[in-house]
């Protein structure tokens, strides 16, 4: 048969003719299966092998001649011109051979000559047949073998990827976290947070990861005065400190985890001596009820913390006209916090002298002592109780009734602020484990330590716990070989309560090289909030990610409670990511319920560190262990798996999600959001569908892919957004409102104007983004459409 097949190119047999064309084969991956996409396909080339061996086994038999000249033109031809009715090509768009059916003008015909009288020789057949024979069982040993080895690609190659992860992740233990969290909580004593910081960085040392190394920077900090702060009753000249303790007290030493030390990081400082008018929520209507009853000019704002951005409200009060305000939680948004003080900070990110650029040594510093003109002091509810002549048998009757100031009494105190601002030193903790085949494309890994001068409860020592067990048990299979396609960079934040101070100046330091080459941001701020609720948040194009895994895990441990998945703002570092790079992120949490069914943004407030007990709320680090393995999945998945695992279409979806509603001005948007997700389902179906085929995967296609799902979401990056709210678009104010929160911002702002000024800017500005976004998706699929012809 090997000498009859050796021949076949110098013999002339008129028979059938057959057509074969090359599709891309330049663009094919290497080591890639040459079977075709179609069992049909196989089933024919089998059959025409089997009729050549007939022939070509018969005595006498004409040799076989290829038809040069009309093959020639058949190489030469568009492939459109080719009639493949009858049997359909792989439905890729990088199918790599097809064939194509017989020319349907072509008669198809064999010439034979009579059989010859002079009889076969019989060792001449038996030679034939044992040769037969001996080809036959070495082809089929070739093929057992051969697809023993090499299994097909689209069934073998996520599941060996998943029994990987798992071998990586099962060597996590909820022992070893609560070791590591006890060990980093017995380093809290100290003020000075270079202490911590050299453990985190011996600790990732002495595990194996790359370059670990410290990144510093100096800037500027607002920290508490040489005494506490201090509010006093002008009608019984009762002085009272932020935590309701009498001002008579002996102060205790200077310390920021004092609770008289309550404080909000760069407020304006001095003394001011007016009305305290209740505001509620601070929000656009109780603004305007209070104004159309009193005059607020230079008055004391009496503030809930909560329902919307501190800095947003702060920004309303300040335009109403107020002065001062004291700022507290209702123990009915947050039980067991009455008597406890808590500061905030008034930063948005970064450091406050060098805003939009990093604190290097050489650039300008600009002289921002405080910035807001407000005096802004929080104070606990206890101490608003005082301040309303609160009665102290309210609470025994029951159900939780919110603070609330009688709008018939007049309360005026004295309020007094004082703090200090100083140049100090902040240190990241940075690690790096390098990847394979994409070393230049990074996936953030962030967790924060203690930061000296503030409020720091246990939770950092949690996120550090989680983040070094992940390190562990991913160096354990790197030192047996193995590594991630991608980059994974490890950081431990400092400053995160001075307004993620740390982040925002590396993020601004590094801008150029992220700007191009980060992936994703994953997010392990405060991973045990509570012990009720998983609670994920997430970009839209990671929510079915997050959501498999998420099953997944529930599945193995037997319990699957409802996916609680959204995309709203975070308090964390991954701010910088986000608003100003435009990058996918993920964070796990556990919550209490309760928590999750008040009101968002509480979470502003850092209390003192005996306020949170980790151990009372997981005391076996179950749930530790839990959050630990989910990230590390999601992290493993978007690290190493050769298409980055982002959907297009849940963008698009998010988006006219985002529009329903009766806001007024949104009609307009519906027909470019429609034309989005056109694209955008046009983009998944023809190039991310393909794409994760194995056997589709031509490493030039996966990496112009991976460009454009990673930068995704940049496109909804607005301009202008209000203080404290996102810039990124696509993340909601809180869970309970599905609406672009700059149009919820702008129609709020508009009912108390005449104008709708604001209205159309906002608008304008969702439309540019929705409208850059298509483009985006549409000039993708052009790039990858001219790919192809050029290839052909």
């Amino acid at each position: 048969m090997g000498e009859n097949e050796a021949s076949l190119p110098n013999t002339a047999l008129q028979g059938k003719k057959m057509a074969y064309q090359k599709v891309n084969a330049d663009q094919r991956a290497p080591g890639h299966s040459h079977y075709l996409d179609s069992d049909d396909l196989q089933a024919t080339a089998l059959d025409l092998e089997w009729d050549m061996e007939k022939e070509l086994e018969e005595p006498g038999f004409e040799q076989f001649q290829l038809d040069r000249a009309e093959n020639q033109n058949l190489e030469n031809s568009e492939t459109a011109d080719l009639n493949l009715d009858s049997i359909q090509p792989a439905t890729s768009p990088k199918g790599r051979f097809q064939r194509l059916q017989e020319e349907s003008d072509y008669v198809t015909h064999y010439t034979r000559s009579a059989p010859k009288s002079k009889p076969c020789n019989f060792c001449c057949l038996l030679k034939i047949f044992c040769t037969a024979i001996i080809l036959f069982i070495f082809g089929i040993l070739i093929g057992y073998y051969a697809h023993k080895k090499c299994p097909s690609n689209a069934t073998s190659s996520g599941k060996l990827d998943l029994q990987l992860y798992q071998e990586i992740l099962k060597t996590i233990q909820a022992e070893d976290i609560k070791k590591s969290f006890r060990n980093l909580v017995q380093l809290y004593k100290s003020e000075d947070d270079m202490e911590i910081s050299k453990k985190i960085k011996t600790q990732w040392t002495s595990l194996g990861l790359e370059d670990v190394q410290f990144v510093n920077y100096s800037v500027l900090l607002n920290l508490p005065g040489p005494s506490p702060s201090s509010v006093t009753l002008r009608s019984s000249g009762q002085c009272f400190h932020p935590n309701g303790q009498p001002c008579s007290q002996e102060a205790r030493k200077h310390s920021s985890q004092d609770p008289l030390y309550s404080y909000a990081a760069y407020s304006a400082k001095g003394t001011l001596e007016a009305e305290v008018i209740d505001v509620s929520y601070g929000n656009a209507d109780d603004l305007k009820r209070i104004k159309e009853m009193k005059n607020v000019t230079n008055q004391i704002a009496l503030l809930k913390l909560g329902k919307l951005p501190l800095l947003y409200k702060l920004f309303l009060l300040e335009k109403a006209g107020f002065g001062g305000v004291l700022l507290y939680i209702d123990p009915c948004d947050l039980p067991k916090t009455a008597n406890l003080s808590f500061m905030v900070s008034l930063n948005p990110g970064g450091d406050p002298s060098t805003p939009g650029y990093p604190s290097v040594d050489g650039n300008f510093r600009q002289n921002r002592s405080n910035l807001t003109p407000l005096l802004v002091q929080p104070i606990s509810a206890s101490l608003v109780a005082k301040l309303i002549s609160l009665r102290e048998d309210r609470a025994s009757s029951g159900a939780c009734t919110p603070l609330e100031l009688p709008s018939n009494e007049k309360r005026i105190v004295n309020m007094q602020i004082q703090t200090v601002t100083e140049f100090k030193t902040i240190t990241n903790v940075v690690g790096y484990l390098k990847g394979l085949t994409s070393p230049d494309r990074y996936i953030i890994v962030g967790s924060h330590h203690h930061t000296a001068y503030s409020f720091n409860s246990q939770e950092w020592a949690s996120s550090t716990a989680i983040i070094t067990a992940f390190i562990r048990a991913l160096m354990l299979r790197v030192k047996r070989g193995w590594r991630p396609d991608r980059t994974i960079v490890f950081c431990s934040w400092g400053g995160t309560a001075f307004g993620n101070t740390g982040s925002y100046e590396w993020g601004e330091d590094f801008k150029k090289v992220l700007q191009r080459n980060l992936v994703a941001y994953v997010s392990l701020h405060s991973p045990v909030r509570g012990n009720s609720s998983l609670y994920s948040i997430t970009s839209p194009s990671l929510q079915q990610l997050v959501a498999e895994k998420n099953n997944f895990n529930c599945s193995r441990r037997g319990q699957c409670p409802e996916t609680n998945i959204s995309s709203v703002q975070m308090q964390d570092d991954a701010n910088y990511f986000i608003n100003h790079l435009g990058v996918p992120t993920v964070r796990f949490a556990y919550e209490d319920i309760k928590a999750l069914e008040g009101p968002s943004f509480l979470s502003e407030a850092l209390f003192p560190k005996h306020a949170t007990k980790i151990e009372e709320m997981d005391p076996f680090f179950n749930l530790h262990e839990t959050i630990t393995k989910l990230l590390g999945e999601v992290i493993l998945q978007i690290a190493d798996g050769p298409i980055l695992p982002f959907n297009a279409l849940d963008i698009a979806l998010e988006v006219q999600n985002s529009l329903k509603g009766d806001q007024p001005d949104t009609p307009q948007l519906l027909a470019p959001a429609s034309r989005l997700r056109e694209s955008a389902e046009l983009f998944q179906s023809d190039e991310m569908r393909p794409a994760n085929d194995p056997e589709e995967r031509a490493p030039v296609r996966v990496r112009m892919l991976n460009d454009i799902l990673q930068d995704m979401e940049k496109s909804f990056l607005v301009q202008h957004a209000p203080p404290g709210f996102y810039r990124n678009i696509l993340y909601h104010l809180d869970g309970k409102t599905s609406q672009f929160s700059i149009l919820l911002e702008a129609w709020e702002h508009c009912k108390s104007l005449a104008s709708n000024e604001t209205l159309q800017e906002a608008v304008s500005e969702v439309l540019n983004s929705i409208s850059a976004a298509q483009l985006y998706f549409k000039a993708g699929l052009d790039v990858f459409e001219s790919v192809l012809v050029g290839k052909n």
